[in-house]
């Protein structure tokens, strides 16, 4: 028997779970690395769970919504958030709202909103909606199943309606899909054009690197907002909402990709002098394979880093496009849609809860920047 052996045979079973756990982390692979660290940040634990809960309600987001986005009621204009009640007379009976009547202000004398406790509607769970509100799942299956809705004459209307009466929750919810996904596919685009710039530059530095740095720094001698709203502008009015979708994720694209560029560029210019990455020039592997097998892996975390820190300024980007009239039009909703009515002082202090749609873009920045900052943590080799 080898000493090895009878060492191992010595071991108390709290000793070799100690071992075993010494051996998982050192033969343990980058990313399992940076997993265990990111768990360990629990900010950033957090704000991915909100950011998870966010996708899967915009994903079915015409399920959880009430209404569509043309659904609308001429005799709730402008009506404050309905308040949701579990006890009726003192009898726990289930979520309900009361009916809504139209009363005057004795301050402003305007027209407001009020319950009427006289009219009880409960809350249905997975009801078929009004006609208007068919969609279809993922595009492909017809639908009008609702997640709820008040049973009657009832009238549900979470976060209140806009000056059209629609449904404010509903349109938050389904403002979500453009306003959460379009900073998702202009993110890729930016990720394919400044890895492609980048890495020409780095990798055959010369005259190359000269004319696209000169390229990159015209790009960003101009300011953002203005060359979004100057690109913006020359939408037509006559296109469909879902080409505009795709222009305004180009336009963004085309403009965030010079600092993602100009950084892979500076990691390929380190690299390339590796002993591994000079090894397999030597034995004559070609070009694109050095770039996509050595090169942008030994840097694959930063890339990840960088893609989840991108996210936040293409949402602001979007929402002051949209905010500016600039963007997405009525019918089709986002958040920057949202938020063209809060542009007036009457709205402000008459009707606060059209601000709702801010606090959901508060939230999906601030929780993109924690994850991100978890991210680069978990990504430092030396933390």
């Amino acid at each position: 028997m080898s000493a090895v052996e009878k060492t191992e045979n010595t071991m108390t079973k709290k000793e070799r779970r100690e071992r075993e756990k010494n051996d998982r982390y050192y033969y343990a692979s980058q990313w399992r690395l940076m997993a265990k660290k990111f768990r360990r940040h629990k900010l950033a634990m957090t704000s991915a769970f909100v950011l998870l809960f966010f996708y899967l309600v915009a994903i079915f987001g015409n399920f959880v919504a009430p209404q569509g986005t043309e659904q609308f009621d001429g005799r709730y204009v402008n009506c404050r958030p309905t308040p949701v009640h579990f006890f009726h007379e003192g009898e726990f009976i289930g979520p309900y709202v009361y009916g809504i009547k139209m009363e005057r202000d004795p301050v402003t004398y305007m027209g407001v909103f009020a319950e009427d406790t006289e009219n009880v509607y409960r809350i249905r769970f997975f009801t078929q909606g009004d006609p208007g509100g068919e969609y279809k799942w993922f595009g492909l299956f017809p639908s009008n199943l609702h997640l709820f809705e008040a049973e009657g004459e009832g009238r549900v209307f979470l976060f209140g309606t806009d000056s059209m009466g629609r449904d404010l929750f509903s349109r938050v919810v389904l403002g979500a899909q453009i306003s959460l996904f379009i900073p998702i596919v202009g993110m890729l685009l930016t990720l394919v054009l400044g890895l492609l710039i980048g890495s020409l530059a780095g990798y055959f530095g010369g005259w190359v690197d000269t004319v696209i740095q000169r390229i990159v720094e015209v790009v960003r001698s101009f300011p953002q907002v203005p060359l979004w709203m100057a690109l913006s502008a020359a939408i037509p009015k006559t296109m469909k909402p879902a080409q505009v979708f795709m222009l305004m994720t180009l336009i963004l694209s085309l403009i965030s990709w010079p600092d993602l560029s100009r950084v892979v560029r500076s990691k390929f210019i380190s690299v390339k002098k590796e002993d591994y990455i000079m090894a397999a020039r030597i034995s004559g592997a070609p070009a694109d394979k050095v770039i996509t097998r050595h090169m942008i892996p030994s840097f694959i975390s930063y890339i990840i880093v960088n893609m989840t820190m991108s996210i936040p300024n293409l949402i602001i980007g979007e929402t002051t496009l949209s905010f500016l009239g600039l963007g997405l039009r009525s019918p089709a909703t986002s958040w920057g849609v949202l938020l063209q009515e809060t542009n007036k002082l009457e709205t402000i202090m008459f009707y606060g809860w059209k601000l709702i749609p801010m606090l959901f873009v508060f939230l999906t920045v601030l929780s993109f920047n924690f994850m991100g900052d978890g991210l680069r943590d978990a990504a430092d080799p030396y933390k």
